[in-house]
């Protein structure tokens, strides 16, 4: 065939390929894309206004139990690791020594009262004399001397003998407050002193606790004016577990740190089930107060070059608005502007979506 052949063809061929695609387009006419998509609605509520920081459990009070007499240990009444109520006694130490000299300060009390005693008779007895004449002054002020200077020694002796009795108190070492204790570092036969440096116990309050943190020096504002009005509340959870104690701000700090800009906060925490430890790090959450704003779905809020923006759905067709967010809270985004809290947004499909698109609502998701 020559070129004039092959030209004759290939005209021909496009000439019926022209044909078949003009019918086709006469007999089936091209439908709008119709996108489907789950949809949420813009609301507006109360929202917190929080800070998320990382703290610390620490105790409110915290004892290291040591002795205060030289002696040696004779039981020891709790189990390591135990609850211990406000008084229970805990060690008992060897007080026979303190209780002998008990005795030996109560015997000179004793003997010193029989002085002086006899030493006042000698007085009433010089002072009626002196009145008939029969001794003399001197003998009546030697009398009062000497039953002056018993009474005194009867005081040493008491201080004394009171001293002892205080000395004894110490051979029973009991909780000053309800706590946790730690275990006992010395056991039954030890001999202990006021001089030794590791405590015998360290008990730890448990409830109430401190949780400690810091936040940045921006929202000490606020969180002041919070706590003048008693809006503030601090919440506490143990990272990985779902529990959780909260709180209230009980001091923050007089000194912002200069080298970081953040102050420190502490939160005070009931803890009745002893759910924050001490020592613990916890995800901590200040809320400052609780404000009126408009709120989607953070899923909603698409991002661009442009900014933030949804899709917003009225009449079938999708339609861009763009947005500004101020923070994230749980799962929901704060819009401060660009939406009225009555739109329909789209959470799910939104890759398939521009500026017009038509859209069928399907229905969301469980737990969704």
């Amino acid at each position: 065939m020559g070129v004039v052949g092959i030209a004759a063809a290939t005209a021909a061929y496009a000439t019926r390929a022209s044909w078949m695609g003009g019918g086709a387009s006469a007999q089936a006419p091209q439908r709008p894309r119709m996108v489907s998509v789950e949809l949420a609605k813009a609301e507006r509520k109360s929202v917190p206004v929080d800070v998320d920081a990382i703290g610390t459990v620490t105790p409110i009070s915290s004892v290291a139990l040591k002795s205060r007499v030289e002696t040696t240990i004779v039981s020891v009444h709790f189990e390591d690791g135990a609850k211990v109520a406000e008084g229970d006694l805990l060690f008992t130490l060897d007080s026979r020594q303190i209780e002998a000299q008990i005795e030996q300060a109560e015997g000179t009390l004793a003997k010193d009262q029989a002085q002086l005693e006899g030493a006042q008779r000698d007085l009433r007895r010089f002072t009626d004399l002196v009145g008939k004449g029969a001794t003399t002054q001197v003998n009546v002020d030697n009398a009062k001397t000497q039953s002056d200077t018993l009474s005194a020694t009867i005081k040493a002796d008491q201080a004394a003998l009171d001293n002892l009795k205080v000395q004894k108190s110490y051979t029973l070492i009991r909780a000053p407050f309800a706590g946790r204790i730690s275990a006992a570092n010395v056991k039954v036969g030890n001999f202990v002193r006021p001089a030794d440096t590791a405590p015998l116990a360290v008990i730890n309050q448990m409830a109430p606790v401190y949780v400690t943190f810091a936040v940045p020096q921006r929202v000490l504002v606020d969180l002041r004016e919070a706590m003048k009005k008693g809006d503030s509340g601090v919440t506490a959870t143990i990272p990985g577990h779902q529990r959780s104690e909260s709180g209230k701000v009980a001091m923050v700090e007089n000194t912002v740190d200069a080298t970081t800009g953040m102050v420190t906060v502490r939160g005070i925490m009931n803890n009745e089930n002893e759910t924050l430890w001490p020592g613990t790090l916890v995800a901590t959450k200040l809320t400052i107060r609780s404000e009126d704003a408009i709120v989607v779905p953070t899923v909603a809020v698409q991002r661009s070059q442009n900014g933030n923006f949804v899709f917003a759905v009225k009449d079938g067709v999708a339609k861009v608005l763009p947005v500004k967010v101020d923070r994230t809270f749980q799962g929901i985004s704060v819009v401060s502007e660009g939406l009225s809290g009555d739109e329909s947004v789209v959470v799910e499909g939104q890759l398939l979506l521009s500026d017009g698109t038509r859209v069928e609502p399907r229905a969301r998701k469980a737990g969704a």
